[in-house]
């Protein structure tokens, strides 16, 4: 570990955000450029002392969770996070395999939809960032663990609601899909990999996903249009278009109902309720 390179890396680069870049309000006249050590620690859900000690170089060595969530909170390019895994004594993370790891480009799109439903996925469809109106859509995905964070998994393993959000007859164009998008991400991360890790699961799991498997359909679908299902508001009719990072590793889903209509009027209701319970 190099304390003295990962502390100028670190504060070079905060010196170099401002707020607005990550979704923060300016608030009071700043003393110093860029961001504050204690924003940098909450957009990376740490301590304000701990982040602080790795600035003064006096710090614990980091964890490769805590590395993961510093390049996110700084909005690293790829090549900036393997320097910082490096400058702090780890490995740098294999870029073959889908990671938690969001494009700085892609995020600082995201961070600006505030008033439409925006998700970023990863090939694997692993929802890694949900704004506020997409949680109201379809619950919170980021917040689950091991093979539930997947989409995949949850549409073919039965996971609780998982397909109440369509339409039944929605159902058999999402299940092919679904399959069709895991297929292309085995061909092109391979089967040891953890796309082909997740393909084998769902073999074992679900025999419409075996059928379908079978079939050897390979194809990336996300512009659509669709109806999905709310609880509370009903039917919303959207239109799904999608953004991707040049290698296409990660999408930027953007879901916008029809401007003018009943849809846009559920669309802005859940925008000022948000999760809250409808009913009460």
């Amino acid at each position: 570990m190099d304390r003295d390179a990962l502390a100028e890396f670190l504060r070079r680069h905060r010196e170099t955000l401002q707020p607005a870049d990550v979704g923060l309000g300016a608030g009071a006249r700043r003393r110093a450029p860029g961001l504050r050590r204690e924003e940098v620690a909450q957009l990376a859900t740490m301590s304000t002392d701990y982040y602080t000690r790795l600035e003064q170089r006096r710090g614990p060595q980091p964890s490769t969770q805590m590395l993961a969530a510093l390049a996110r909170a700084l909005r690293l390019t790829a090549d900036e996070r393997d320097y910082l895994f490096r400058v702090a004594g780890h490995a740098a993370p294999d870029r073959r395999t889908a990671s938690a790891y969001v494009s700085p480009a892609l995020r600082r799109v995201f961070d600006r939809l505030e008033d439409t439903a925006a998700l970023i996925i990863s090939t694997l469809g692993e929802t890694l960032e949900q704004n506020a109106l997409a949680v109201a859509l379809f619950g919170d995905h980021v917040a689950e663990t091991g093979w539930n964070r997947y989409e995949a998994y949850r549409w073919f393993a039965g996971v609780e609601d998982a397909r109440a959000h369509y339409p039944e007859s929605y159902h058999p164009q999402q299940s092919r899909a679904l399959v069709s998008g895991l297929r292309a991400a085995v061909g092109e991360m391979g089967v040891r990999s953890r796309a082909g890790e997740l393909a084998a699961e769902l073999t074992s799991r679900s025999a419409e996903f075996r059928d379908l498997w079978e079939q050897q359909v390979v194809a990336r679908r996300f512009a659509d249009h669709k109806t999905v299902l709310h609880p509370e508001v009903g039917a919303i009719e959207v239109d799904c278009q999608v953004l991707f990072t040049e290698d296409r590793s990660q999408a930027l889903l953007v879901l916008t109902p029809e401007p003018g209509g009943d849809d846009g009027e559920k669309i802005r209701l859940l925008s000022v309720v948000g999760t809250q319970s409808f009913g009460a």
